[in-house]
């Protein structure tokens, strides 16, 4: 047997850019953005954004949508028809381009919403090329099967021309308007090694950011920086439901540590467009458990990701075939979301993947009830508590990990937390303790 036959094989071959060690990432919906509903509209809020602390943009698609079998008025985002063009319903190219490059002004990177497994019923390629599209078992187009998306039918990878068309339109974008890089729509639809070829074709223009709406590892691999943490937000959600117990989260972040690779990003939230328009606003998703479930998609492992409008209290479902304005206005979300974002930013622990800590679990006295967790790095000692319960707890903590002198963020006061500590926790309430040298807030 040679010598080096059983060395490790890393085959996560992606690697994370600088820029996106502590970076957040907002969603947003051009058609509900403001009144207007377009472009022009997003840029003119940018900084306003950025001021959030976010500094990836995710625009939902783009392009123009079908008419042919159209839900509602307007029809889904996500009934692509046309790949190299843009919905007049938004703007034009040089309303576009402006958004970019204001963006980029900001520092702030740009990806859009990419949607590669299927098209709408009209979009040209259909007639152009109808033996790209998957067919039922009478031979005709069909939509994804099980789901009710009868406006769209479904792309077939094995046809090498399709492959070739899909990466040559991605690239267009990246080359005509310098975007960043890709959400791109059910991921896991879409085979692997689809994936490895477009991701190089990309990073031969510009390195790119690219995002799996899907959960998968193998993802990882060579294609995608971060994939959605869809098994995080439902846990949450169970738990401010009362239909799961606290024990259920440390069995997702047991197995996000072990089972994942270090380099991979995972995206945590508590909302994004299909959660609004189909479950429910954050507020009926949460409940009261609301913050303590935006403090630990923003200080857990995870990128966190905003969705439009939960700044303003996510006051309603966005319609999502027909207008909808968002109801802007200030409100504590969004205060609590600035705060926690300028502490993820100021403290390396709380840095995004390979970056930032890995969460080292604190027992406690109360685990039905509470979630408790370190993250360490360099001098910085972050100490999180999280009463996920409907009651209020008093709490005490084993070992000593969790000693020391902090500043908690809540209560602005410094505290010194010792081996016979007690906590008391309000119901859905949560600390947070930070042991750096005291950034101001």
């Amino acid at each position: 047997m040679p010598a080096n036959a059983y060395t490790p094989n890393n085959r996560y071959q992606v690697t994370q850019a600088e820029w996106s060690k502590d970076a957040v990432i907002y969603q947003i919906n051009v058609r509900q953005f403001s009144q207007a509903g377009t472009f022009d509209a997003v840029t003119q809020r940018l900084a306003d954004i950025h001021s959030l602390g976010a500094n990836i943009i995710w625009l939902m698609p783009v392009n123009p949508i079908g008419e042919k079998h159209r839900k509602g008025t307007l029809g889904s985002p996500y009934a692509v028809k046309d790949y190299l063009a843009i919905n007049p319903e938004f703007g034009c190219e040089h309303s576009f381009q402006a958004l970019v490059n204001k963006a980029h002004e900001l520092d702030m990177k740009v990806i859009l919403d990419w949607v590669p497994n299927h098209s709408a019923w009209d979009n040209h390629l259909v007639e152009q090329h109808p033996d790209w599209y998957a067919k039922d078992y009478k031979g005709d187009f069909r939509p994804s099967p099980w789901w009710d998306w009868s406006d769209i039918i479904e792309f077939d990878y094995d046809s090498s021309e399709l492959r070739e068309y899909m990466i040559n339109a991605m690239c267009y974008w990246v080359k005509q308007f310098n975007i960043d890089g890709f959400r791109c729509d059910v991921a896991g639809y879409v085979p692997n090694d689809f994936w490895l070829q477009a991701r190089q074709a990309l990073d031969a223009i510009k390195p790119v950011f690219m995002l799996a709406e899907w959960e998968n590892r193998d993802l990882h691999e060579q294609a995608f920086n971060m994939s959605y943490a869809w098994s995080w937000n439902e846990t949450m959600h169970d738990i401010a439901m009362g239909r799961a117990s606290v024990d259920r989260l440390r069995k997702y972040y047991s197995w996000n540590e072990r089972a994942w690779p270090r380099s991979a990003y995972r995206m945590t939230f508590v909302s994004n467009h299909d959660k609004n328009a189909w479950d429910g606003t954050q507020h009926e998703q949460y409940g009261d458990c609301l913050e303590a479930a935006i403090v630990l998609s923003v200080l857990g492992e995870g990128m966190p990701l905003i969705y439009n409008s939960q700044e303003a209290g996510e006051s309603k479902r966005l319609a999502f075939f027909e207008r909808d304005p968002i109801e802007w206005q200030p409100h504590p979300i969004g205060d609590l979301y600035r705060k926690l974002i300028r502490l993820k930013k100021r403290l390396p622990a709380l840095w995004n993947g390979p970056f930032g800590a890995t969460m080292i679990q604190v027992p406690n006295s109360q685990p039905g009830q509470v979630f408790s967790f370190v993250r360490m790095q360099d001098n910085c000692k972050v100490f999180i508590v999280l009463n996920l319960s409907s009651e209020a707890v008093t709490v005490s903590f084993e070992e000593q990990l969790f000693e020391g002198k902090y500043f908690e963020l809540v209560s602005e006061t410094i505290e010194e937390l010792v081996s016979h500590s007690e906590l008391s926790v309000d119901a859905w309430g949560y600390r947070i303790y930070f042991s750096a040298a005291m950034p101001k807030m």
